[in-house]
């Protein structure tokens, strides 16, 4: 191999390796580029922030809350809150993380209020066994079955485990939901929650463990 093509072969390399550089430091300026454009209150902007993240929040809430007209009130309630504080966003988190923080808060701020008034919280059935991070909900009715006794069975299932989400406090709720449910790694979740590692794997732990605890001779 002559000089030169060596000299070319190590040219396309170079630009090779180049590329996903370039391709992240495309998409990082777009982001930034877009950001600002939130953070001047440009209308359409908000409206893709609503288009993409909107059905991901309602479902957040609705497990939280098992609640559809609480939650679409609840969602409303989030991203009215996120374009009020849109111009405070920094960047530090991803913006899908600080809509989701901004949901939970709003979530609690209902819970409080639902407290005053002594009333009992719902909670979703997606919450998962720890043994195999299936969703529990899953193993109490089977799409095929059509047994009228097993379904019945299935149901009586379903009122202990919904009994046992009831007991569990709301702060184990929230890990569970987020962990089990949303997909989210502990790095978000504990951003999420302004909470740490440390402390998310505790409540996912303790959440879990009483979950059983509870359900133990039930399912």
């Amino acid at each position: 191999m002559s000089y030169g093509e060596q000299i070319a072969l190590r040219g396309h390399a170079d630009l090779e390796e180049a590329a996903p550089a370039a391709a992240i430091e495309v998409r990082s300026t777009a982001v930034d580029r877009f950001l600002e454009r939130l953070r001047c209150g440009e209308t359409a902007a908000f409206e893709r922030v609503v288009a993409e993240h909107s059905g991901d929040v309602y479902a957040l809430l609705y497990r939280l809350t098992t609640d559809a007209e609480e939650a679409r009130d609840l969602t409303q309630e989030t991203f009215l809150r996120a374009f009020q504080s849109i111009g405070r966003f920094r960047g530090d988190a991803n913006l899908k993380t600080w809509i989701y923080r901004i949901a939970i808060n709003q979530a609690r701020n209902r819970w409080r209020w639902w407290r005053r008034r002594k009333r009992d919280v719902t909670v979703s059935l997606d919450a998962t066994d720890d043994r195999n991070e299936q969703p529990l909900s899953a193993k109490l009715i089977d799409d095929d079955a059509i047994d009228p006794e097993q379904e019945m069975l299935a149901r009586e299932r379903e009122g202990y485990l919904r009994a046992a989400l009831l007991e569990l406090k709301r702060p184990f709720r929230e890990a569970v939901v987020l962990r089990d449910v949303e997909g989210f790694s502990y790095e978000e979740i504990a951003e999420t929650l302004q909470i740490s590692i440390g402390t998310v794997k505790s409540r996912l732990s303790r959440g879990r463990l009483e979950l059983r605890s509870k359900l133990q001779g039930s399912l």
